[in-house]
C-alpha cells in the first residue's frame, strides 16, 4: 500500500536538489543531532510536494487513502492539533452568530471558537454518574428536547471519547441532529485509534477531528478532519485560515506513515492492547463499560482515593499517567505499550492497591451566571486577579484544568463561592491569576 507524501518527500531528497528555499536548513544540519534525520524530508510546498491547502497530489492521495480508513467522504490532514480542527470544524458547520449546541464537557478550543465566530451557545450537560463520580455520555434525548426548544439551531458539538474514555452513541445522536435539518460535530480527539478496533465510532457525524498524535505512532500536534458532505475546498480555506501556512512536512508525513502501519499490521496491536487493558480493569477498582455505559477500550480510567498522592507514587517509580482528577487516574494505552511495560504497570498498581477505590465524588458546579458574550469577554481589555480573590467578578479568560482542558468557569461567566470551592478541592491553583472584566 502507498504512502504518497512520505514517498514523495524521499524521493525529492534522494533527487540531492539545490535547495534555495525554505527551510533554513536545507535539509542538511539540525543543531540537535537526534533531528538530524529528518532534515531532508522537512521541505516547504513546491511541485514535487504538494500544498497542503490547495488540490492536487500528493495530499488528495494521502488525504483519500485516511478518508477511505475511517469512511468518510474527504480529509483534511492538520498541523495544529484537534484545537485548529475543532475551529475549522465549528467554521463550516456554523455560520457567525448562530446559535450552537455545545457539550458543556468540550475541550477548551471550542469556548474560544465561540468567541471567535461569534456563537452563541447553548449548552448541553452531561448526566452525573454517581457510582462512576464523573459526567456520562451525552444523551440522544436530551439532544432531541433542546433542539426541539430551539429550532434556531443548526449546529451541535460533542467530544466523544472524552478524557477518561466515555463514549457517546453518536450513530443516535447524528439521526436525530439530521431529522431536525442540522449538523453533529464531533470532537473526538482522544478517539483516532478507535475505527481500527472493528468498530464505527463515527458514524452519523458530518465532521470529526481526530488527535493522530495523542494515540497513534505520529508526531506531536498531527491530527486529521474527517467530513462528509462538505465541499472539499472549503475545507482546505477553512483549514489555513486556522492554520499554519507553512505546515511541518514531517509531520504531515507521519500521518501518512502512520495510517499505513496500522493497515500492515499495527491495528491487530491495538486489539492486543484493548485485550491487556480490559485485564487491568478486571484486575483492579477502575471505570468499566456495559451495557450502559461505553468505553474506549484503550482507556484505563483507575478509581482511587486521593489521585494526587497515587500520581506521585507511581511517578517515583518512573510511571507517568496522563492525568489524575482527584479520584481517578488515565492512562492512555496505545499500541506502543507492550506486554513488558503492561507487566511492570500491574506489578506497579498491585503495590499502591490500597490507595485504590472510594473515588471521591467532587461532582462540578452548575453551569455559572452568564453576564457577557464570549466574544465580549475574551476580546474587551480586562485585568489580572488571583484566582482566590475573583468571587463576584467576570471571567474575562477560561478557568479549565489542564488536562483535561474543560473549563469549569467560560469568559463572560460569573466566578461564585461554588466555582472557588470546587477547584480548590480539585486542587487548582487558587493563587494563579486569571483575567477578569473590568468592572
Amino acid at each position: 500500500m502507498p504512502t504518497p507524501l512520505y514517498d514523495a518527500l524521499k524521493n525529492y531528497a534522494a533527487s540531492c536538489p539545490a535547495r534555495y528555499h525554505m527551510p533554513g536548513h536545507k535539509g542538511k544540519f539540525f543543531p540537535i543531532p537526534e533531528l538530524l534525520s529528518l532534515a531532508p524530508l522537512d521541505v516547504t510546498e513546491l511541485p514535487a510536494t504538494g500544498n497542503l491547502y490547495t488540490a492536487g497530489a500528493p495530499f488528495d492521495e494521502a488525504q483519500r487513502l485516511w478518508a477511505n480508513a475511517f469512511r468518510f467522504d474527504d480529509c483534511q490532514f492538520l498541523t495544529g492539533g484537534s484545537t485548529m480542527g475543532i475551529h475549522t470544524g465549528l467554521a463550516l458547520c456554523a455560520r457567525p452568530g448562530d446559535m450552537v449546541l455545545l457539550d458543556r464537557s468540550c475541550h477548551r478550543s471550542a469556548f474560544n471558537a465561540l468567541a471567535l465566530l461569534d456563537l452563541e451557545a447553548v449548552w448541553l450537560e452531561r448526566p452525573w454518574l454517581s457510582e462512576e463520580n464523573l459526567f456520562g455520555p451525552i444523551s440522544p434525548r436530551r439532544v432531541e428536547d433542546l433542539l426541539d426548544q430551539n429550532p434556531n439551531i443548526k449546529t451541535v458539538c460533542i467530544t466523544s471519547p472524552t478524557y477518561a474514555g466515555v463514549l457517546s452513541d453518536i450513530g443516535e445522536i447524528g439521526r436525530i441532529v439530521h431529522n431536525h435539518g442540522g449538523k453533529l460535530f464531533v470532537d473526538g480527539a482522544h478517539g483516532a485509534h478507535l475505527p481500527f478496533l472493528g468498530g464505527r465510532p463515527y458514524v452519523g457525524a458530518d465532521a470529526v477531528v481526530v488527535s493522530a498524535h495523542k494515540t497513534l505512532p505520529a508526531m506531536g500536534q498531527a491530527a486529521l478532519l474527517f467530513t462528509n458532505g462538505l465541499e472539499p475546498d472549503r475545507v482546505r480555506q477553512m483549514s489555513s485560515v486556522y492554520g499554519s501556512s507553512s505546515p511541518s512536512y514531517p509531520m504531515m508525513a507521519s500521518l501518512d506513515a502512520a495510517r499505513q502501519w496500522l493497515l500492515d499490521g499495527g491495528a491487530e496491536r491495538y486489539l492486543h492492547t484493548a485485550r491487556r487493558v480490559a485485564r487491568l480493569r478486571e484486575r483492579f477498582p477502575s471505570l468499566r463499560g456495559g451495557s450502559v455505559l461505553a468505553l474506549d477500550p484503550c482507556r484505563f480510567t483507575l478509581e482511587v482515593k486521593d489521585g494526587p498522592a497515587f500520581t506521585e507514587a507511581l511517578e517515583k517509580q518512573g510511571v507517568y499517567p496522563e492525568m489524575e482528577d482527584g479520584g481517578h487516574v488515565v492512562f492512555i494505552c496505545t499500541a506502543q505499550d507492550g506486554d513488558r511495560e503492561f507487566d511492570a504497570l500491574e506489578q506497579f498498581l498491585e503495590e499502591l492497591r490500597s490507595q485504590m477505590g472510594d473515588c471521591p465524588p467532587i461532582p462540578a458546579p452548575p453551569i455559572p451566571k452568564r453576564v457577557l458574550s464570549p466574544r465580549q469577554a475574551l476580546f474587551e481589555p480586562g485585568r489580572l486577579c488571583p484566582l482566590k480573590d475573583c468571587e463576584g467578578q467576570i471571567a474575562a479568560s477560561q478557568v479549565a484544568p489542564y488536562p483535561p482542558g474543560v473549563p469549569v468557569i467560560a469568559p463572560g461567566e460569573q466566578i461564585t463561592k461554588k466555582e472557588l470551592a470546587y477547584l480548590q478541592e480539585i486542587g487548582y491553583n487558587m493563587l494563579s491569576e486569571v483575567r477578569v472584566a473590568f468592572s
